[in-house]
Order: structure tokens, then C-alpha cells, then sequence
């Protein structure tokens, strides 16, 4: 009985006095870690946010967490995976411990990232013009007419103030070094801007005495911007600009709709829009109305059926002619894939220096070109210590992790490597950084990148934040949401 008697006393004491959430426990696992130092210290960022965390009880912390889901849910922030067929709509994962930057740390990626942008915008003028990066060889003319992202029809083309990649999202990582190093390019149709948005908001909900303290600069007026950005591609005052989707079924679709009805313009599909009298007109209760700016959330190719894919139903025929003639702005313009190609990526160091003379301020990851013979040979010899990629896919598809496959994944590689060794390059596996993540009431790390985002209007601004994508799965190197993957918010300090 007195047994019983102090088990019960034991139990109400713990009541009394609930666990507390702590990062004593925390193991960055020689892994370069976001919030701790090699020496175990508190990085100077993330020390507020340890100190106000630290005072809350672990069932809070949980409590805080499911919270945040349940509001992702109900807001309806999914995307559709597709998988055998059929597709399956969830919610992105988020965790709420938050990845900080410091200000000094994001100044440099800033003047790294408006560099790159500045180069790569002139290299696709380049390409479709004058072509003097490929006649002085510094980037071989059969890569880029064998990439299926170079578009012949784009050729000639300038479009409005001949800005090319208005939107971009480019995926940073850091190795063991610590350094920023540039994984890709995203050029076409970057998504995952609305969850940078999203997990903000709900920062706010979880965090906002911390947020309060802690001097974080702003994203919310990303949509402003983005529109301001629109605007200038214009060339009339007071433009009629409209998001173009593909329809409901994109995976993107809430994004689309979301910055539209943010931006407080109209949401179209190719149902809506028509070419007419040499302009594009968008169809309203009060009949035809000329559009002036396109934030266009389609592929190149499924643009314009009687330009590029004849097959396409989500296209509008005739926009290119319209866009050729500069009646109409389109962003991102037709033709930027060019500078999303894998291969195309590898050339970027020297894609800076031709046309800034400049060293790139961030660096490349190592890329081995599969289409030339001492780089091919190479990744055949050792394909188990690499990652290959598709020149041309996204979204984590089309890739082997060597470390993690098995023989028949490696033979099977190296068969497509050499049956087409233009479409493949490859990478050192590289150990992402880590930040701590609420797992199971406790923080655990695990791997990052950063996609942050960059416009190009009147200036070039990149937003300072972004997307910080976590590989949820213990262990994993693949971030993508369609591979498993959640987002952080990304605060970037004063």
C-alpha cells in the first residue's frame, strides 16, 4: 500500500512539474548543423529562440506542432502527388523550429544569388540572339541545340526590357564546409513560394513572442512585389496582369490560385483567354478585355499548341505571335528552360565569368558531364559514391542516389548513361546541412537546402527568406515534397 502510496505521489509531482522542451539532448552527428557549432555552442542566430523555446513543456511544443498541421489542413495548403496514375493530395509537411540565417551570412548569398540571376538573364538574351557565348566556345553549340529546353522558335525574340527570368527559385545547399554551394537552377515555373508564405503565417501563430523578440525581416510582401514586378514588364500604365494555370489538377494549383487572389488578380485557364485582333483578351461578364502581363504557370512547350506541342489542351494558340510582337508580357518569357538544363548548369562558373568578368561569388556543386568521355568514365567507374541526374527532370525524379541504391539501380544507370550520355550529369553525394526537428516531442536532425527566391523587375531583388525544404525521413538526402519532404520556415535576421 505504501508502494502504491508513492508511485501516485511520484505521478503527481511529475504533474506538477511537466518536462520541459530542451536541446541538451541534441546530436549533430559530424553533420554541419544550422543551429550548433562544432564545439556544441549555440549559434549566436538561434540563441533567443533557444532561450524562450526552452521555457515551454514538451506537450506544448506538441500541442504547437499539431496545431500548425491542422491549420495547413484546413486552409487546404496541398499539392496532388502522382503515383501509378493516380493522384493522392496532401498536405506539405511542416516542422516548427524555424531555420535562421544571419544577416552578415545573408548579404553574401544575396550578392551571390543577384549576381548569378544578372548572368544567366544575359546568357539566355545570348543564345537566342547573337549566340557569342557559343561562337567563342565557352559553352559548346551542340549542347544547347540538343537540349530539349532550347526552343528554335524563341529565336530572335526580346521581350519586354529584355528580361527573360523574371521568377526564379534556386536550391542552395552546404556541405561539411559550411559553404553555400548552388545544387540548381529553377528558371521555368519555380514553385513553393506560397509555402514560404504560409509557414510564416503560421510561425506567427506558434512562435509570436519569439518572433516578437527576435528582429526577422518580413516575406509577407512578396506578393506586392511580385506584381510590382509584373507591372514593369508592361508597357502601358495601370496593366491587366493574370495568373495562367494549367487547371485544377496541377500539383501547384493552390499556389496558382493562392498568389493570384494575394496579388488581387485573375486566376485563368486557357478557357479564359483568346487571341484576337493581334492581342490576347481574356473573356469577362462585360466581353473581351486585352491582357497585358502573364504569369504564366505552364510549360514552354504546353503554351501555345500552334507554336510548340500541337497536343496541348491547356495552351492558348496563337500567344507566341503575340508575345513575338511584344503585345503581350509573359513571365517566366518562353525559352528559359534553356538555362534549367543539368548540363547547362555545370557551365555557370564559366557563364559569369564570360559575361561580368567576375568569380562566381557561390560556387557550384563538383558536376561531372556525362556527355564528355573523361567525366563519363569516371561516373561509370564510380557510380556507387555519385548522384546521377536527368539533364532535364525535376522534383527528385530521374536520379539515383549511389550510396543508398542497389547494384541492379547501378547497372541500370550506367546502361542509360551510355545509351545517352548527353541527358546525365553527376555529383559527389554530399552530406546536406541539418537544422533540429520536432520529432516525437524531442528535436532531431535532419537534412536541409534552401530555395530562395529572386525577381528580376526594375532591379533584382532577392526575398529574404525562402523555402528551407527538410528531408523528414531519418537519414535522407531528398527534400522534395513529392519525394516525402516538409518546409521550414526561414528566418533571415537584421
Amino acid at each position: 500500500m505504501k508502494q502504491s502510496q508513492s508511485l501516485n505521489g511520484q505521478k503527481q509531482s511529475q504533474s506538477q512539474h511537466p518536462r520541459k522542451f530542451s536541446f541538451a539532448s541534441y546530436k549533430a552527428d559530424n553533420f554541419f548543423d544550422e543551429m550548433f557549432g562544432a564545439d556544441g555552442q549555440v549559434r549566436a542566430g538561434y540563441v533567443p529562440f533557444r532561450q524562450r523555446v526552452e521555457q515551454l513543456t514538451r506537450d506544448e511544443m506538441l500541442s504547437r506542432q499539431q496545431a500548425a498541421e491542422r491549420t495547413l489542413m484546413s486552409m487546404g495548403i496541398t499539392f496532388n502527388v502522382y503515383s501509378e496514375g493516380e493522384g493522392t493530395e496532401r498536405i506539405m509537411p511542416i516542422d516548427i523550429i524555424p531555420r535562421i540565417i544571419e544577416a552578415a551570412e545573408w548579404h553574401q548569398m544575396e550578392q551571390g544569388l543577384v549576381q548569378r540571376i544578372k548572368a544567366l538573364n544575359m546568357f539566355i538574351h545570348d543564345v537566342y540572339n547573337d549566340q557569342k557565348i557559343l561562337s567563342d566556345g565557352v559553352v559548346p553549340r551542340d549542347l544547347i541545340e540538343s537540349s530539349k529546353c532550347f526552343l528554335e522558335p524563341c529565336l530572335g525574340v526580346r521581350p519586354p526590357k529584355d528580361i527573360w527570368c523574371h521568377i526564379t527559385g534556386t536550391d542552395l545547399i552546404r556541405g561539411d564546409d559550411g559553404q553555400y554551394m548552388v545544387l540548381e537552377d529553377n528558371l521555368r515555373c519555380p514553385s513553393g513560394v506560397s509555402y514560404m508564405l504560409e509557414n510564416r503565417e503560421l510561425t506567427k501563430q506558434t512562435f509570436p513572442e519569439v518572433l516578437a523578440y527576435t528582429g526577422v525581416r518580413p516575406v509577407s510582401d512578396y506578393p506586392t512585389r511580385l506584381l510590382q514586378m509584373l507591372q514593369h514588364i508592361a508597357d502601358r500604365p495601370d496593366p491587366t496582369v493574370v495568373v495562367l494555370t494549367p487547371g485544377i489538377y496541377n500539383s501547384a494549383y493552390f499556389e496558382h490560385s493562392y498568389l493570384a487572389q494575394q496579388m488581387g488578380v485573375d486566376l485563368v485557364d486557357a478557357r479564359d483567354l483568346v487571341v484576337s485582333g493581334g492581342y490576347v483578351k481574356m473573356r469577362t461578364t462585360k466581353g473581351f478585355r486585352i491582357v497585358d502581363v502573364i504569369y504564366r504557370r505552364i510549360d514552354d512547350t504546353f503554351l501555345d499548341p500552334q507554336t510548340f506541342n500541337p497536343d496541348s489542351l491547356i495552351g492558348v494558340p496563337g500567344i507566341f505571335e503575340v508575345f513575338k510582337k511584344g503585345r503581350v508580357a509573359l513571365a517566366n518569357a518562353p525559352g528559359t528552360g534553356v538555362a534549367d538544363d543539368k548540363v547547362v548548369y555545370a557551365y555557370v562558373p564559366r557563364i559569369i565569368e564570360y559575361y561580368l568578368h567576375e568569380k562566381p561569388l557561390i560556387q557550384n556543386v563538383r558536376t561531372y558531364i556525362c556527355g564528355e568521355d573523361d567525366d563519363r568514365q569516371y561516373v561509370l567507374d564510380n557510380i556507387a559514391e555519385l548522384v546521377v541526374k536527368e539533364a532535364n527532370e525535376a522534383g527528385g525524379y530521374g536520379m539515383l542516389i549511389g550510396p543508398k541504391a542497389t547494384k541492379k539501380d547501378h547497372d541500370l544507370f550506367r546502361k542509360k548513361i551510355q545509351d545517352n550520355p548527353r541527358n546525365y550529369i553527376a555529383q559527389p553525394t554530399i552530406s546536406l546541412s541539418r537544422v533540429p526537428c520536432l520529432i516525437d516531442g524531442h528535436a532531431e536532425g535532419r537534412h536541409v537546402d534552401l530555395r530562395p527566391y529572386i525577381l528580376y523587375g526594375e532591379q533584382i531583388n532577392v526575398i529574404p527568406g525562402g523555402l528551407t525544404r527538410v528531408a523528414m525521413r531519418k537519414g535522407s538526402l531528398v527534400v522534395n515534397s513529392s519525394q516525402g519532404g516538409g518546409g521550414k520556415d526561414t528566418w533571415v535576421l537584421y
